[in-house]
């Protein structure tokens, strides 16, 4: 894992929020930086609302950035190159949604939404399509006489397999997971992050996985990326982070985790997350914060290398 693949510099996804009193800027994402290393896989985790899904967004050429640089395969990617920069790149980088069932055209057989892809690329004859796509459908673990039925006939499990089948189609290097087992049980979810860490190491591929879940971060990510309020807060390797997080954040978002023969209840982060039209004038975090200082609610830290890691607090 030394090539990077993916490197986002100082990015700021900035909406434009109109209303009574004028139009607002509202910054879902401020200044985020990170590499993504082929064969990695970077967990993205945070609460609703953090700026998670903005920046996937962002990667996968659905948004263009505000400002800052984001270098995907060697080819910088910033808001006035976006569209002529991005037409070669975008079969190499890929999006894996949520909801599996949204994500397919009820209407079409399976065959045909995971063939789209190809047909739309081109280049193909009809019966290299159906063999490609009979070799996608056994890569994530599903029969291939299953080509012709609808979505409605599969499990939600099986239905996020056949996604995922379809994002592989181009051959990608970069996947995109945007809460893609979210909507799945406990059991199915092990099962769908052991087919993406399969495919992974058979394919050579890279992810981005967000999630609010820490436990599933965890299971599927190499390092891992704490998001609060559209900054980046903590960014670390998977081992340091889980076994002594340093940002506050951090520590309350994994005493919130559900543990087996937990003797007592850990205490409630109290507060709310700060309006993105309204945030605080030093540390985004310093409204909840139990350890905020003077210093914290005046000044904003900066996300510097403490301990072989990243962490943006005053206090670290």
């Amino acid at each position: 894992m030394t090539e990077t693949i993916v490197s986002v510099r100082n990015l700021t996804r900035t909406f434009v929020q109109g209303g009574a009193g004028g139009k607002q800027l509202l910054k879902a994402v401020e200044d985020v930086s990170f590499d993504i290393r082929r064969g990695e896989t970077l967990g993205l985790v945070g609460e609703s609302g953090s700026g998670k899904s903005t920046i996937g967004k962002v990667l996968v050429g659905a948004l263009p950035p505000s400002e800052g640089t984001v270098d995907l395969f060697g080819t910088r990617i910033t808001p006035q190159s976006r569209d002529r920069a991005w037409k070669p790149l975008r079969h190499r980088v890929q999006f894996v949604f949520q909801d599996p069932h949204a994500a397919l055209n009820p209407r079409m057989r399976v065959g045909q939404s995971i063939a789209e892809p190809l047909e739309v690329k081109g280049g193909m004859s009809r019966a290299d399509r159906h063999a490609r796509v009979e070799e996608l459908m056994e890569l994530v673990g599903l029969p291939p006489n299953f080509l012709d039925r609808f979505p409605h006939e599969f499990s939600g499990g099986q239905r996020q397999r056949i996604v995922i089948a379809r994002a592989l189609a181009l051959n990608p290097d970069f996947v995109i997971c945007d809460e893609a087992v979210a909507s799945l049980d406990v059991s199915m979810q092990a099962q769908i992050i052991n087919l993406l860490k399969d495919l992974q190491d058979r394919m050579g591929l890279s992810y981005l996985f967000i999630a609010h879940d820490l436990a599933v971060v965890r299971a599927a990510s190499h390092r891992i990326a704490v998001l609060y309020a559209g900054q980046v807060v903590e960014l670390a390797q998977r081992s340091d982070l889980y076994q002594r997080p340093l940002h506050p954040y951090t520590r309350a978002l994994l005493d919130a985790v559900p543990r087996a023969r937990k003797r007592q209840r850990p205490p409630v982060l109290g507060g709310e997350v700060p309006s993105l039209l309204n945030k605080p004038r030093g540390c985004n975090f310093s409204t909840r914060c139990p350890l905020a200082t003077e210093h914290c609610r005046q000044v904003e830290p900066a996300l510097r290398e403490v301990e072989g890691r990243q962490v943006a607090c005053h206090l670290v």
